[in-house]
């Protein structure tokens, strides 16, 4: 059985749903916030909340890991349900658990997020290449395998990134920049858009373009950084250039803050969502 790669899941439903990612970040701030308690209860509460007013209308839920794991392993179980049922409803799941290793200890990664027989099975999962791109190949072949998507660390909006990011090779070529092109020699040929995607900050501004960096790999660009971190939906053409039509733009505190009311978590996603569209949509 062929299985559709994910780029072209992806680009369907950015074309259908908006171009706009939505994390899933239960931090301790945000459950107090919307009057829960920071415990697996309301965890769970928060989760559910998020799943049902959004997974049947955005294009991408991205779970943040690291929020469930600190509950342990019934953290751990409340993902696994958000998972299967953002993704039951429609919605395409990356889960940002930004994973590294070397040989089998990468493989595990990758089956654990990206094999269909695990119950954090998702979509896509944000890795890191920096202890060299090659260390990702276990997850490169499972992604091809499962038609499933990874999204590399490339430019990030985090200053401290900038150290080794921003680094040079002996030929002048950044660590960054290297990135960029693995992931473009790992799209090559693939239409309507590759499955191998980048992790590029929207607050970056003209940085990115002054520095001369192709951003266009033929993958999705997924672009943290909009709303509570500064940069605005109108920043993307300026980042981002040629290259907009394959960008993803990840919201999570400005349209969090919205609830526990269903009913403005689903108002503040549709408006960014517009708003990203016309200014990346031709």
């Amino acid at each position: 059985m062929t299985v559709e790669p994910f780029g072209a899941r992806l680009r369907r439903a950015m074309d259908t749903r908006g171009p706009l990612c939505v994390g899933i970040d239960p931090h301790a701030a945000l459950l107090t916030a919307w009057g829960l308690g920071d415990d697996v209860a309301g965890l769970e509460r928060f989760s559910r909340t998020v799943v049902e007013a959004l997974a049947d209308r955005v294009a991408v839920l991205k779970p943040q890991s690291a929020f469930f794991e600190r509950f342990g392993s019934r953290g751990v179980a409340v993902l696994e349900r958000a998972v299967a049922d953002a993704r039951a409803a429609g919605a395409l799941v990356l889960m940002d658990a930004k994973r590294g290793d070397i040989g089998s200890t990468m493989a595990a990664y990758a089956a654990a997020y990206l094999d269909p027989a695990s119950p954090l099975f998702s979509d896509a999962v944000t890795v890191s290449p920096y202890l060299g791109y090659g260390s990702l190949a276990p997850a490169v072949e499972a992604a091809r395998a499962h038609g499933t998507g990874l999204f590399a660390l490339a430019l990030t909006s985090n200053p401290e990134g900038a150290e080794v990011q921003r680094a040079t090779g002996a030929d002048g070529t950044t660590v960054a920049a290297t990135v960029l092109a693995h992931l473009k020699a790992e799209n090559a040929g693939e239409r309507p858009m590759g499955s191998f995607g980048a992790v590029v900050g929207a607050t970056l501004g003209r940085s990115v373009a002054g520095a001369g960096i192709d951003l266009d790999t033929g993958g999705p660009l997924l672009a943290p950084g909009i709303g509570a971190q500064g940069a605005t939906p109108a920043d993307l053409p300026e980042v981002f250039g040629a290259a907009v039509r394959n960008v993803l733009p990840s919201v999570s505190r400005e349209v969090l803050r919205h609830g526990p009311d269903t009913a403005a978590l689903r108002r503040s996603a549709e408006r960014f969502a517009e708003e990203v569209r016309a200014v990346v949509v031709p």
